[in-house]
């Protein structure tokens, strides 16, 4: 029955695809269609259920029991290997989940490189809504003389993320010879970098979830009232800030701490500070959640009347 449900909604998919296609639709609802008929075919390959009926369909027995069409079987070669193409997939994608930190080594070419060209390699896995984005990676070596100390040598990290801080905490150089040399933690550091970057990547996400909560992705001119947010940006580099624009020119400036957060909110008027709707809008609890449906629900009574 499951099987059927899903194979009855990728053909309405379909449809709507070739339906857009012919009415000239905006590209962006056209890849949303393609990309919610690639997650159907996913969800249905890696169900149980289709799992073991193409396997019972692929074994000698089955094959030998009953003659099909060279159409058929090729039909269902190709559904195997679709299906095989998935399963790796799948196990892939536990993989990136449970080891979220990879370490590898590398040999750097250059034949004037410190340490004989060793170089070891981090892979900081980074998930959002849903999906893998691109990983990053850092690079450690040894260029300290008769010292095994770590020094970060080349990176991907994104500027936000305190790179150097944390280096210089966790990873601190040696220290002149006849010293007491210092201590490095490179598992304190790999855990305390991915906790940053991890941070980082949910704070981008609150700004993108707030527009979304607002309908800012699709939103027309007609729509727009005097009290509607017409838009919403990140104000800094490392996402603690987020931008609100009225269309009244009102503005106003959203604080959030390392965990996204919201700690301040400041709405400003023609007339300078906007208590009022600060008051409306902040609690003295007030998240992301609570001030989203606060505008909302603001924009929805003022349509309204």
């Amino acid at each position: 029955m499951a099987t059927t449900t899903g194979a009855s909604e990728a053909a309405l998919l379909d449809k709507e695809i070739e339906d857009l296609r012919a009415e000239g639709k905006p590209q962006h609802r056209l890849a949303t269609a393609r990309k919610t008929l690639k997650i159907q075919c996913s969800t249905l390959l890696s169900s149980t259920s289709t799992q073991g009926m193409i396997q019972s369909a692929a074994s000698p027995e089955s094959s030998s029991l009953t003659r099909r069409p060279r159409r058929g079987n090729a039909s269902r070669s190709a559904l195997r290997s679709r299906s095989a193409q998935q399963h790796a997939y799948v196990q892939q994608c536990i993989y990136r989940i449970c080891t979220p930190v990879t370490a590898f080594k590398i040999h750097d070419p250059d034949p004037n490189a410190v340490d004989g060209g060793h170089v070891l390699g981090l892979r900081f896995e980074v998930m959002s809504r849903g999906r893998f984005l691109r990983p990053y990676y850092v690079m450690l070596n040894r260029p300290f003389p008769r010292s095994r100390h770590l020094r970060v040598h080349r990176h991907t990290i994104p500027p936000a993320v305190p790179l150097a801080g944390l280096a210089a905490r966790h990873l601190p150089p040696p220290g002149p010879q006849g010293d007491e040399q210092p201590r490095q933690d490179l598992e304190r550091f790999v855990r305390t970098l991915r906790r940053e970057t991890t941070r980082y990547h949910n704070r981008l996400g609150v700004s993108a979830d707030l527009r979304r909560r607002l309908g800012l992705h699709d939103a027309t001119g007609a729509s727009v009232s005097a009290s509607s947010v017409v838009e919403v940006g990140i104000a800094d580099v490392e996402a603690k800030q987020i931008k609100l624009t009225w269309a009244d020119e009102r503005s106003g400036r959203l604080v959030m701490d390392d965990d996204g957060n919201v700690r301040k909110l400041l709405v400003f008027g023609r007339q300078g500070r906007d208590w009022e709707t600060t008051k409306e809008l902040f609690g003295r609890y007030g998240r992301m959640e609570d001030i989203a449906s606060r505008l909302e629900g603001k924009m929805r009574r003022v349509s309204n009347s």
